[in-house]
């Protein structure tokens, strides 16, 4: 194997290496009994964090394969084990280390068998989804332009950003950058930390629900766009850059509500279209004769 040939498999692997430090990060805050009580948020924060950053090296090592044309089965499967580990055991596995850590504070009374099995939905779902892309998609540029099924990047991203939105609320603290208050940390102090306690005391509850309901979309047939590739692709390479310059505001200023709103935006935006696609298909259904 030549030496350029390494760099996307070394960047796959560097996304599985967030995973596992993602769920160590999880554990971790889970086993801590000390004094202070903001470490377990600190852990899971910072969990969370490693799976986007795990999001980061998965984008590049498709892109970098592509380019070096050196993609190969291999390849392939080996970013499909890390994506496992990333994308669908490590934030089903801090959805439920949240969901049983904050039910004792939110007056949740919930069933451990219950969130596995949650959990367990989600991650089998996105094992079964990348089993199936693997299949079906070749290694051509072309093959990467939509999906059959929400990516389980995408599904990773709306469960994690879930998370440290309700981690930001629960502790607004988080919200600081060299000692300074960020803009979001701001926000959260002006409206007050009691306007948040109907939606931090239903979060259990959604997470429970949301795992294994993004799990069966995963697995559908909703077809989603590759939103990097539509990117490049259309509107030329001025117009993504702009786009880009955008993004980078975002994240700089608004990390956690950003995330928060395109992930979720991204799946409920492919659900809509679907719904509107399936509507005008059956309403240009003519109606079938009396005759």
């Amino acid at each position: 194997m030549k030496p350029v040939q390494m760099i996307p498999n070394m960047l796959t692997l560097a996304n599985c290496g967030c995973g596992l430090l993602a769920i160590s990060k999880g554990v971790d805050a889970l086993a801590y009994r000390g004094g202070d009580e903001t470490f377990f948020y600190h852990k899971m924060e910072a969990a969370c964090f490693l799976i986007f950053l795990g999001m980061v090296f998965d984008a590049l090592d498709g892109k970098v394969a592509r380019l070096t044309r050196s993609f190969s089965d291999f390849g392939a499967q080996l970013d499909s084990f890390a994506d496992a580990l990333t994308f669908c055991a490590a934030p089903a596995l801090l959805a439920k280390v949240l969901i049983e850590h904050e039910g004792a504070f939110l007056n949740y009374a919930g069933s451990p068998r219950l969130h596995f099995a949650a959990a367990a939905a989600f991650t089998l779902m996105g094992i079964l989804r990348l089993a199936r892309f693997n299949l079906e998609t070749e290694h051509d540029e072309e093959a990467h332009m939509s999906f059959s099924g929400l990516p389980v990047p995408a599904a990773a991203g709306a469960i994690t950003s879930t998370l440290l939105m309700y981690l930001i609320l629960r502790v607004p603290a988080l919200e600081q950058a060299e000692g300074t208050v960020t803009p979001v940390g701001e926000m959260v102090g002006f409206f007050g930390a009691p306007n948040w306690t109907p939606i931090m005391n239903a979060m259990p509850y959604f997470l429970t629900v949301a795992l294994p309901l993004i799990g069966l979309v995963m697995v559908s047939r909703i077809p989603y766009v590759h939103v990097a590739s539509m990117m490049s692709r259309s509107g030329g390479k001025f117009v993504s850059l702009v786009g880009f310059v955008f993004l980078a505001f975002g994240l700089y200023l608004a990390p956690v509500p950003f995330c928060f709103v395109v992930f979720n935006g991204f799946v409920l935006f492919g659900l809509m279209r679907a719904g509107l696609g399936f509507r005008k298909r059956k309403s240009t259904v003519s109606p079938a004769s009396d005759a």
